[in-house]
């Protein structure tokens, strides 16, 4: 069974539905919770990683010690070519890794549920290939990457945030959105300028059109792995 690699950078920001949904295709998942002190890898040893989102920025080691090896874990896997998804946080993180620029408080935030644009770029894609051309998907965030990589694939975009998905290479793929993420979880998050009711009630109308979706996604990376 292949092993996928598996960085938690936040108490509450776990795997959730997309992790099910790796498993179900048969891999298996290795979490490191490396806010709480589980040390990262030295080496990339799995057949493939997932990084996950949290509150900061790609190259915050002074808040958050284990982003440095987790960057080196990412360039390992860019340059191998290993099968890698890296979701707000480790999107950005593959992006600033790979040549990119990440910016803190770039424009207006994005909360709960918005329309992401599949762009046209998406058609010869592994994972985004065929999608619908709007797909609703669960956002949080204020920090944004500003520029992608050199030669990197733009594959999404919303019109207050345009780098939400992107390729680099053949095997990387990093989302400013969170698809793993179901709408109980927006109970959870604040928000300025938000109305919690309003933004959980949004994502819960629009969870039955993201949910096929992103599933389709999860299971396309898998295949990969």
């Amino acid at each position: 069974m292949p092993d996928v690699l598996v960085v938690q950078n936040s108490r509450s920001g776990g795997p959730s539905r997309w992790g099910g949904w790796l498993e179900e295709a048969g891999l298996r998942l290795d979490v490191v919770h490396a806010y709480d002190g589980q040390r990262v890898p030295d080496r990339l040893e799995h057949d493939a990683m997932i990084m996950l989102g949290g509150g900061y920025l790609p190259s915050d080691d002074h808040r958050a010690p284990w982003l440095a090896p987790a960057r080196d874990l990412v360039a390992e896997a860019l340059a191998e070519e290993v099968p890698l998804f890296g979701i707000c946080l480790g999107g950005q993180m593959i992006a600033e890794v790979a040549g990119g620029e990440v910016t803190p408080d770039a424009g207006a935030p994005e909360n709960g549920s918005l329309p992401v644009t599949i762009r046209p770029e998406a058609a010869g894609d592994a994972l985004f290939h065929g999608l619908p051309e709007v797909v609703p998907a669960i956002e949080h965030h204020v920090d944004a990457v500003t520029a992608l990589p050199p030669g990197a694939v733009w594959l999404a975009e919303t019109e207050a945030c345009p780098y939400q998905a992107f390729r680099v290479g053949v095997r990387a793929w990093g989302v400013q959105f969170h698809p793993e993420v179901l709408p109980e979880r927006i109970r959870e998050w604040r928000a300025d300028g938000f109305d919690p009711d309003e933004v959980y009630a949004r994502a819960v109308a629009d969870e039955p059109v993201s949910t096929p979706v992103w599933r389709e996604v999860a299971r396309r990376f898998a295949s990969l792995v």
